[in-house]
C-alpha cells in the first residue's frame, strides 16, 4: 500500500511539473534556453543566467532630459498589460533610464548599454536617440504579441543580460518611390514604425519623376494640381500637401528618422514639363525619344528620355523656386537633387549649379553616383548605384549599389511582377547580407524600391521585408559575416511581422 501511495505521488507531481499548462512549459523552456533574437545584432552581447520576470506593477525612474523615453517604455509596458509609474531621479525603479552625456565618448550619440538582472532593466546612454535604440532592443525581447496587443500573459520573463551598442554607421535608410505610384502619408508611418524597430534612421522620398510630382509647392502649384495626377500605369496617384509633409517629418522626428525629400533634375522631369509646359524647349527637343508631349500625362515604364531645357534661363529660376521652397519645409539637413540617367552636353555645368543653389539655402545636397563627375563641392553626397562613375573629387558615398540593395529586383529568382534589370536572378536575403562594405568614404546603406510594378500596400511590403532587416544590420552591426547565424536570429522575427500586420515576402529563412 506504502508501495502505490508513493507512485501515485510520484505520478502526480511528475503531471504538475511536465503535464501543466503551455504558458507554464513555455516558461520553464525559456529560462533554461532563452532565445537572443536582436536584430540588429548588437556590438557586445553578454547573457547571464536565468530570467528577469516583469511584475505586474512597475516604477519607471528616469534622470536627466529623459522623460519623453520614459513615456515611450510606459507605453510599451501598457501595450504588455502592465501597470507602471514614471518618477523622476528615483531608486525604487525597477526600470531605471539614465541620459548621460558624459557617455558621448563611450557610446556616441546613438549607443546604449542595457542590463536586465535581479533588479530590473537599466538603460544608459548620452542621448535621447541612443535611449530611444535601447528600447528597440528591449521590445525585441517581449513576447511579438505584444505588437498587436493580443498579448495576454501574467508571467512575461525575459533574459538576464548585458549589451552595450553603438551603430557602425551614421546612415541607415530606407527609399521608397512614390512617384510612379503614390504611397500616402497613413503608409509612410507605418513603414515609419518599421523602420523604427530596426534601428533605421534615413527616409529618402522619390518625390517626382516623368510619372508623377507628390509634393505640393506654393510657388509652383499647378506641380501638383497636374503632375499630381499621374502615376505608372495601373498605379496610384496623389500627392502630400504641404501640412502631411510637415506632419510626416514630425512623426519621423519622434522616431529618430530624418526625411531626405528628392526633386530629381534635370532628367525624370515630364511631369513637371507638362504642369509648366514653358519649361520644355520650343521644339521640344528636350523630350527624345517623344513618349509623351503636354498636356498629355505620361503612365509608361521608359526612362531617360525627359529632361529640362538646359539652354533655357528660366529653368534655373525654376530650380532655385523649387529647391528654396523644399528647402523651408524640410526639417533635416539634406536635399536631395536626383541627377541620374541623363545625357546633355551642359549636364555638369547644371549639376554645378543646382549644388550651389542647395547650399545657399542652407541644406547639404545628395545626388546619384552620376553627379560626382561634376566639380561640384566636397559637401555634395554621392548615392552609389551602379558604380560605373569616376568621380572627378572625392566625396562621401551613401551606399545603394543595385546588385545588393535595389529592392524593386525580385526576392528569389523568377518573382512575377519585379525588375530584373540590374540582376536577372534577383536580390536575395543572402545577396544583401553578403555585401561587402570596405570603402572608407562610405558613411552608411540604403535600399531604394522602384515603383514602376509595385502599386499597393501589399506589394510593396513584399518588396521591403523581410529583406530591409538586413540591410538594416548591414547598416548599424559592425560584422555580418555569418548568414547562417542571422537566419536563425531572423526566424524568431517572423511572429513580429505577422503582428505588425506586415504583407512580407516568405523567405525560406523565417521558417
Amino acid at each position: 500500500m506504502k508501495s502505490y501511495i508513493k507512485n501515485l505521488l510520484l505520478f502526480i507531481l511528475t503531471v504538475s511539473v511536465f503535464g501543466c499548462s503551455s504558458s507554464r512549459s513555455t516558461s520553464l523552456i525559456r529560462e533554461a534556453n532563452p532565445t537572443i533574437a536582436i536584430i540588429p545584432k548588437p556590438q557586445f552581447l553578454k547573457v547571464e543566467r536565468g530570467m528577469y520576470r516583469i511584475p505586474k506593477n512597475n516604477i519607471i525612474s528616469y534622470s536627466g532630459s529623459a522623460l519623453v523615453s520614459a513615456e515611450l517604455l510606459n507605453t510599451l509596458l501598457l501595450k504588455a498589460n502592465l501597470n507602471s509609474k514614471i518618477s523622476q531621479n528615483s531608486d525604487r525603479g525597477n526600470f531605471r533610464i539614465v541620459e548621460d552625456f558624459s557617455l558621448i565618448m563611450e557610446l556616441g550619440e546613438e549607443g546604449y548599454i542595457l542590463d536586465i538582472n535581479k533588479e530590473g532593466v537599466t538603460l544608459k546612454a548620452a542621448s535621447e536617440a541612443g535611449i530611444f535604440y535601447g528600447i528597440q532592443s528591449l521590445r525585441q525581447l517581449l513576447p511579438s504579441s505584444l505588437e498587436d496587443g493580443s498579448l495576454n500573459s501574467k508571467n512575461i520573463l525575459i533574459p538576464k543580460l548585458h549589451i552595450q551598442d553603438s551603430p557602425k554607421y551614421t546612415w541607415r535608410g530606407s527609399m521608397i518611390d512614390v512617384a510612379r505610384s503614390y504611397f500616402g502619408i497613413d503608409y509612410l508611418k507605418d513603414h515609419l514604425d518599421r523602420m523604427a524597430l530596426y534601428k533605421m534612421n534615413r527616409l529618402h522620398l522619390h518625390l517626382t519623376d516623368d510619372q508623377g510630382w507628390r509634393l505640393e509647392l506654393k510657388s509652383k502649384p499647378q506641380l501638383t494640381e497636374i503632375g499630381g495626377n499621374g502615376s505608372v500605369k495601373n498605379g496610384r496617384s496623389g500627392y502630400l500637401s504641404i501640412e502631411d509633409y510637415k506632419k510626416l517629418q514630425t512623426y519621423a522626428k519622434e522616431r529618430h528618422i530624418v526625411i531626405i525629400p528628392e526633386i530629381d533634375l534635370p532628367g525624370h522631369t515630364y511631369a513637371a514639363l507638362v504642369s509648366y509646359p514653358e519649361l520644355n524647349c520650343e521644339d521640344l527637343s528636350n523630350l527624345n525619344p517623344k513618349m509623351a508631349s503636354p498636356p498629355e500625362l505620361f503612365d509608361g515604364y521608359k526612362v531617360g528620355w525627359s529632361k529640362l531645357c538646359l539652354t533655357n534661363p528660366e529653368t534655373y529660376n525654376f530650380v532655385a523656386e523649387v529647391f528654396k521652397e523644399v528647402s523651408e519645409l524640410t526639417i533635416g539637413p539634406w536635399i536631395h537633387i536626383g541627377g541620374d540617367e541623363i545625357k546633355d552636353d551642359l549636364y555638369e555645368n547644371f549639376i554645378v549649379k543646382a549644388d550651389s543653389i542647395v547650399r545657399s539655402f542652407g541644406k547639404t545636397p545628395i545626388g546619384w553616383e552620376e553627379v560626382s563627375k561634376a566639380k561640384v563641392s566636397k559637401d555634395l553626397i554621392s548615392q552609389r548605384w551602379n558604380g560605373k562613375t569616376i568621380p572627378h573629387n572625392s566625396s562621401k558615398v551613401i551606399e545603394s549599389i543595385c546588385t545588393s540593395f535595389y529592392l524593386d529586383h525580385a526576392n528569389i529568382s523568377g518573382q512575377e511582377h519585379t525588375n530584373n534589370w540590374c540582376k536577372k536572378s534577383g536580390v536575395t536575403l543572402e545577396d544583401i547580407y553578403g555585401f561587402i562594405d570596405k570603402e572608407e568614404e562610405i558613411i552608411g546603406v540604403e535600399a531604394p524600391v522602384w515603383t514602376e510594378l509595385v502599386i499597393t500596400d501589399a506589394m510593396l511590403d513584399n518588396r521591403l521585408w523581410p529583406r530591409l532587416i538586413a540591410v538594416a544590420e548591414i547598416g548599424w552591426s559592425q560584422s555580418h559575416n555569418d548568414f547562417k547565424e542571422f537566419s536563425t536570429r531572423l526566424k524568431d522575427h517572423k511572429l513580429r511581422l505577422k503582428a505588425l500586420n506586415i504583407d512580407f515576402f516568405p523567405s525560406a529563412e523565417l521558417d
